[in-house]
């Protein structure tokens, strides 16, 4: 199984995947570090401030790992935001049919009352080596271009509104179910 996460900055992506491996034992891969391989090898001129364009240097790659997991009928997460909206156009039906799919985004509201919370949980799984330019205008900004983008897509968009833990702990149940 293939599992497939995406969202916005600071929602919990990689702390999924974290659960999904130690609950499933299905590996994991962070966008975040092959981005950060590529760049550090010198492979790329891009930056990590240069999201739109690491997205269309960065998906085909991915695209080609999540194939090649599935033809060799191994399980594995790909976590990070570096998935365009319109991933599926990319894979056929035999493809699809192995691939679970989740966007987590947060609320306005929800980053509005736990931005401090948000914050202090940065570098829950991955230290974060530099502090991103991280506000809560610029959060919501950022979640709302991934519910819009994915929504548009017909994409399932988990909003977390309430209750961070009990979210992901919901979708930890469901995206390991066979």
């Amino acid at each position: 199984m293939m599992i497939l996460i995406t969202g916005a900055s600071h929602t919990g992506k990689t702390l999924l995947a974290q659960r999904l491996l130690e609950r499933y034992r299905y590996p994991y891969l962070s966008i975040d570090h092959l981005k950060m391989g590529l760049i550090r090898s010198g492979s790329t001129a891009l930056t990590p401030a240069d999201d739109e364009a690491l997205t269309q240097y960065l998906w085909p790659i991915v695209r080609e790992i999540v194939k090649t997991a599935v033809e060799n009928r191994q399980n594995l997460i790909v976590e990070g935001c570096y998935v365009p909206a319109d991933w599926r156009k990319d894979f056929d039906e035999d493809y699809l049919s192995s691939i679970r799919f989740v966007c987590l985004a947060m609320t306005g509201a929800y980053i509005e009352t736990h931005f401090d919370e948000i914050i202090r949980h940065e570098s829950e799984i991955e230290t974060r080596l530099f502090a991103a330019d991280c506000s809560a205008d610029g959060l919501k900004a950022d979640n709302r271009r991934y519910v819009e983008a994915f929504g548009r897509a017909g994409e399932r968009v988990v909003l977390i509104d309430d209750d961070y833990e009990s979210a992901l702990e919901k979708l930890t149940d469901e995206l390991g179910e066979t």
